[in-house]
């Protein structure tokens, strides 16, 4: 047996020594060691909230009395409901809540304090943004508990008849765009966007990075072709599989998923059209920074995971905290599952899409100009 065939323990060093300085060299990965698990950390421990609270509402106050006052106090009180704005009439309520400007439209009827100094028993109404179950459902829950104490504290003295039971007022809520509280009608619409970005983002995050490991980005180099050129058509065909991903993902919607199609098809797909476009850029990025395939997965995955907790789509968007819903309003996902959700369960035309719509055009041409920026002309 030869010396060579035996275990040497400075040969194995040596090993690792490479390795570690080949780690050293790849600043990606050796970023990613340490700032993923801070990220996670962060996204999990303090993003991510399943009992929401503080969400978005609008109030329509069709008379000002101690009562209607008490209540909107009691709301705020409770720490579920966060009161907004003051709305005119139900038509602006129902505008805000199409466009995704508040979870909660409270209507108080102009003559609510006589009818409740008859003893009529009058109710309020509380419409719900019910597209997400998860996000409304603990506070529509509350709701109950916040009648007694108005009535104990304004129906007392000459009024204390009036509190008996039943109480001596209620609230009605209804629960608009997914009355029945499916949650196949939020997830599935939301399942388009995560696919997209997923599919989308490495196949493009792949393609510069995949020329320069074959040899041929010498060629492509070596060609007149401008910088703006070879990013667009290398985003061209994904544009095609990103729109016959559309197309499976609303059939199964439609006919598996029975998820209620109330706007326009042609809304639909235009709205996957720029969401592809602006995704793809994200991807194009990524490959012009990186210096390998596995860095531009590296990448990916570091994009990809705050786009899927901070979007809205797996936890509600209104109960994160502040920082975390500045950093999903930068990312394309959560506008496009406003706008998709928007669509499809909503039906909400372009006047109620267009919030959704510019963030993700200027995304867009900001991504795009960052990979120009970083498009390198030579192999070094």
């Amino acid at each position: 047996m030869t010396t060579h065939a035996l275990f040497s323990l400075p040969r194995w060093w040596s090993v690792v020594l490479k390795e570690f300085l080949q780690l050293k060299r790849d600043r990606i990965t050796f970023a990613m060691i340490a700032v993923l698990p801070i990220v996670q950390l962060a996204l999990f421990g303090y993003a991510i909230n399943t009992n929401p609270k503080q969400l978005p509402t609008a109030v329509i106050l069709g008379e000002q009395s101690p009562f209607s006052r008490s209540f909107v106090a009691a709301m705020k009180n409770s720490d579920y409901f966060n009161i907004v704005e003051t709305l005119p009439d139900e038509t602006a309520g129902r505008r805000a809540l199409a466009q995704g400007q508040v979870l909660f439209v409270l209507n108080v009827p102009a003559d609510f304090s006589r009818r409740l100094l008859r003893g009529e028993h009058p109710s309020l109404l509380l419409e719900a943004d019910a597209t997400d179950p998860t996000a409304t459902g603990s506070a529509v829950a509350a709701l109950p508990g916040l009648v007694q104490p108005v009535v104990e504290k304004d129906l007392t003295g000459p009024l204390a008849h009036l509190n008996g039971a039943p109480a001596a007022f209620d609230v009605q809520v209804h629960s608009l765009y997914n009355p029945e509280a499916i949650t196949q009608y939020n997830v599935v619409p939301g399942l388009m966007g995560v696919i997209l970005t997923m599919t989308m983002v490495m196949m493009t995050g792949l393609a510069i990075t995949r020329e320069r490991e074959r040899g041929t980005m010498e060629n492509l180099l070596a060609t007149p072709v401008l910088p703006i050129e070879v990013m667009t058509g290398k985003i061209v065909p994904y544009v095609a599989i990103g729109l016959i991903q559309v197309t499976i993902i609303l059939a199964a919607a439609y006919f598996v998923f029975h998820v209620p199609f109330e706007g326009s098809l042609i809304a639909i797909y235009l709205a996957a059209l720029l969401f592809i476009a602006a995704t793809l850029t994200v991807g194009i990025t990524l490959s012009s920074l990186a210096q390998s395939q596995l860095q531009a997965m590296q990448l990916t995955m570091f994009y990809f995971l705050p786009s899927l907790l901070l979007s809205g789509f797996m936890f509600p968007f209104a109960g994160m905290p502040v920082w975390a819903r500045f950093i999903g309003n930068l990312l394309p996902l959560t506008y496009f599952n406003r706008l998709i959700r928007g669509i499809l369960l909503k039906g909400n035309g372009w006047i109620d899409l267009w919030p959704s719509v510019w963030p993700m055009a200027v995304f867009m041409v900001v991504m795009m100009g960052i990979a120009l920026r970083f498009y390198r002309r030579t192999l070094d």
